[in-house]
C-alpha cells in the first residue's frame, strides 16, 4: 500500500465519520427535543426522522467497517430526507401557503420555542444536516471512484 493509497483511505474514513457524526447529533437532538423537552413533532418532522435515524446506524457501521460503497444506500436516504426538509423549510417561511400541522398536542414548528439559540428554526437545522450528509457522501463517492 502506497502512501497515497493510505492517505485516500484515511480521507475516506474521515468523510464517513463526519457524515455519521452529523446524523448522530441530528438524531440525538431530535430525541432530546421530543422526549426530554416534550415537544410534539409535526408530520414532516416524523418523516425526516424516518430518514435520519437509519442514516445514523448505516453510517456508523460503514465508518467503522470502511465501507466505501455506503453512498449507494445512504445517499438515497439522505436525498429523500433533504427533499422533505426542503419542503418543510419552504412551508415554514411561507413560500408554500399551507400550515405546518403538529401530529398531536404541542406547538407547531412555527412556534418560537422551536428554534435553536432563538435564531435557527428546527426545520432549517434538519435541512442543513441532510445537506451536509449528502455533500459528504458525494465526496466519498467521488473519492471512491478514483
Amino acid at each position: 500500500m502506497s502512501v497515497r493509497d493510505k492517505r485516500s483511505e484515511d480521507d475516506g474514513w474521515l468523510t464517513l465519520f463526519l457524515a455519521w457524526m452529523v446524523a448522530l447529533i441530528a438524531s440525538l437532538g431530535a430525541l432530546f427535543i421530543g422526549e426530554v423537552m416534550g415537544q410534539t413533532p409535526c408530520i414532516l418532522c416524523w418523516y425526516q426522522r424516518a430518514f435520519m435515524f437509519p442514516l445514523a446506524l448505516v453510517l456508523a457501521v460503514s465508518a467503522f467497517r470502511m465501507d466505501r460503497g455506503v453512498w449507494r444506500y445512504a445517499l438515497p436516504l439522505s436525498g429523500a430526507g433533504l427533499l422533505i426538509a426542503t419542503y418543510h423549510v419552504l412551508l415554514y417561511y411561507g413560500f408554500i401557503p399551507e400550515a405546518v400541522v403538529p401530529c398531536g398536542k404541542g406547538p407547531s414548528c412555527t412556534d418560537a420555542k422551536m428554534t435553536i439559540f432563538e435564531v435557527i428554526p428546527l426545520p432549517v437545522l434538519s435541512l442543513l444536516a441532510f445537506a451536509a450528509i449528502s455533500f459528504l457522501l458525494l465526496i466519498d463517492r467521488r473519492e471512491h471512484a478514483r
